[in-house]
């Protein structure tokens, strides 16, 4: 869950009001949709695998929040007829933590560690060898009567979830054979999954309903979920026997969430920019302050997604809303705000950046 001070519908994060989307996730590399190139090469690393009877070498899984992370851990292991250890980064306070479960496992059992860029640092150290050698190193004992043990272990797989890869060290991120980037979905992903999740819930929603929750979900399948939960509620309280395009713009209306997939949070940040700093620059720590947010969630919650879009700029120099950002809430540009614009972009063409 987002350390944001209220939930939005349009958060990637994982929450309390998420309970239901386990039963939504796809189960086999077939049933996964989107992530074309990724699914293509996982096949062939799992059937190479299956063949030679060995566990699948070690996979990182970097990307934002929502994307299937966690849903891919758990098909690789389902296409590998393995068992699946789950377990949380920041959960493994002790070097003790980890190798309990490591000595648990079963072999070629996948071991899925979402986010693992949080891993203490003495923990971390124990998975080296285990990762490499399949050996535990452990120290028993204290000052000149500690002595070390190694502990075998079976072969496994460990499957670590990240959203921030730049945080992992070196040492761990080079000893997974297999990394891999999730991107956002294309709208006409999305318009698959949401309708795939539609019928699993028994909810009659027609392609241009789908399309239009599709639209507004970020690129994002875990708020393209969130959205159809919460548009089927509207509709099971209005009586609605079928939701169509008409129907779900009214819903995600009235959820504030807008034909771009932006929500009131990121409405009041591009306003905040423009009403208190003249449109930016501005440093994320004014805006953290001024909007009363932390900083974490601006730039892992809020941020993102409008740069993406292209309705704000990071310079050197701080924050700025765009031209785009400007036009979406059809706010007229300042003529100064244009020429610096013009600026930007021509600074931009000399540089290449």
């Amino acid at each position: 869950m987002t350390a944001a001070s209220e939930p939005r519908a349009v958060t990637a994060g994982f929450g309390r009001q998420d309970a239901g989307e386990a039963g939504l996730r796809p189960h086999s590399l077939d049933e996964f949709i989107g992530q074309t190139q990724l699914l293509a090469n996982l096949r062939v690393f799992i059937a190479a695998a299956k063949k030679r009877g060995e566990p699948l070498d070690h996979v990182l899984l970097n990307g934002p929040p929502g994307l299937g992370k966690t849903t891919l851990a758990q098909i690789v292991a389902h296409e590998l007829g393995v068992g699946f250890r789950p377990c949380l980064g920041p959960m493994l306070a002790r070097a003790g933590d980890l190798a309990a479960i490591l000595t648990n496992l079963q072999p070629r059992d996948v071991l899925f560690i979402d986010e693992i860029h949080r891993l203490n640092p003495a923990v971390e150290e124990i998975l080296y060898p285990a990762m490499e050698d399949f050996q535990l190193d452990l120290i028993i004992g204290e000052g000149p009567a500690a002595r070390s043990v190694r502990i075998d272990l079976p072969p496994f797989t460990l499957v670590g979830a990240t959203t921030r890869s730049g945080l992992i060290a070196t040492p761990l991120r080079e000893r997974f054979g297999i990394p891999m980037r999730l991107s956002f979905y294309a709208p006409e992903e999305l318009e698959q999954i949401v309708t795939r999740a539609a019928r699993i819930l028994h909810f009659n929603l027609t392609p241009d309903g789908a399309a239009e929750i599709a639209h507004r979900a970020r690129g994002t399948p875990r708020v393209a979920g969130r959205l159809l939960r919460r548009v089927r509620d509207f509709a099971s309280v209005s009586g609605l026997k079928a939701v169509d395009k008409k129907a779900a713009d009214a819903a995600l209306k009235r959820l504030e969430v807008d034909a771009s997939g932006l929500d009131a949070m990121d409405r009041r940040y591009l306003l905040a920019i423009i009403e208190s700093y003249g449109g930016g620059p501005v440093g994320v720590e004014a805006l953290s302050a001024g909007l009363s947010e932390q900083r974490d969630v601006l730039e892992d919650v809020v941020e993102p997604y409008l740069i993406q879009k292209g309705f704000v700029l990071r310079t050197p120099r701080g924050r700025m809303v765009s031209e785009a950002g400007y036009r979406h809430l059809k706010i007229e540009i300042p003529a100064a705000r244009l020429a610096q614009f013009e600026l930007l972009t021509e600074d931009i063409d000399s540089t290449g950046t």
